[in-house]
């Protein structure tokens, strides 16, 4: 695997208060969370894209989730930031869960959005073959299914501006940053950390998920003490974008 380096993350920061850092899913940038700008009144929000997505290079090779989860204790440590409010959604998930349970004294509370701490077989072998298809035929190929996954059929029918963000976004992304993070994402395996964790935790997820998130939430919420579990109406797998106005309720109140 290859070590990450901290040097090559450029922080987004907006607002004033302590520090909320949010991670991204596969094939994003920073940018996902510009619907919960309206925190930046609490919280100093905290943002960037990771390796291979978006202002951030391509690194030299493969790298798992705990590299990614490293590569954030140091970007933190760089800033003298010392602890830290962490939330990630799917990719951006996983890498707060090994990053919550490995840097407990960094992390104050966590949010764990449409995320999971391990694929299923079937959907482990997916990722391979999606990184196949990224590097063949790169991102635009994968995007019409994807916006099925992302977001309810209603949703996506209507074409509002958060669809055609994310279908921009997808098209953009580089197809090589996209396979190693699908890689990434398919070699998982944080069942063993969710004891570790103890950090009070929100766990999130849209109830137009599949079933694999919605049974992953279940067993988030069963298996990190005292978690707490929020289900979302009318949101598939980008429940942020889809509805912005459940999420920062459900935060507003999670960090008050």
């Amino acid at each position: 695997m290859t070590t990450l380096d901290p040097a090559t993350i450029r922080l987004h920061r907006t607002g004033s208060g302590p520090a909320l850092v949010l991670l991204h899913c596969l094939g994003m940038t920073h940018r996902l969370w510009d619907p919960l700008l309206p925190l930046a009144n609490k919280y100093t929000l905290i943002t960037y894209d990771f390796p291979g997505h978006g202002e951030t290079p391509l690194p030299t090779g493969a790298y798992g989730v705990e590299d990614l989860s490293d590569q954030l204790a140091a970007v933190l440590r760089r800033e003298n930031i010392t602890k830290a409010h962490i939330g990630g959604l799917s990719l951006g998930g996983l890498v707060a869960q090994h990053f919550a349970a490995t840097y407990p004294d960094m992390t104050d509370h966590l949010i764990l959005a449409d995320t999971t701490p391990r694929y299923p077989e079937p959907m482990r072998e997916m990722w391979v073959t999606r990184a196949a298809a990224a590097r063949r035929d790169g991102l635009a190929s994968l995007v019409p299914n994807l916006l099925k996954i992302w977001f309810t059929e209603p949703f996506v029918a209507a074409d509002p501006p958060p669809v055609r963000f994310v279908r921009d976004t997808l098209s953009a992304c580089d197809g090589e940053g996209y396979a190693r993070a699908c890689e990434a994402l398919g070699a998982a395996e944080l069942r063993p950390l969710a004891p570790k964790t103890t950090a009070p935790t929100l766990v999130i997820c849209g109830e137009n998920e599949s079933d694999a998130f919605r049974n992953a939430a279940q067993w988030l919420a069963d298996n990190i003490r005292d978690a707490r579990l929020e289900w979302i109406p009318s949101a598939a797998h980008c429940s942020v974008q889809e509805q912005p106005e459940r999420w920062r309720a459900l935060i507003s109140d999670f960090l008050a």
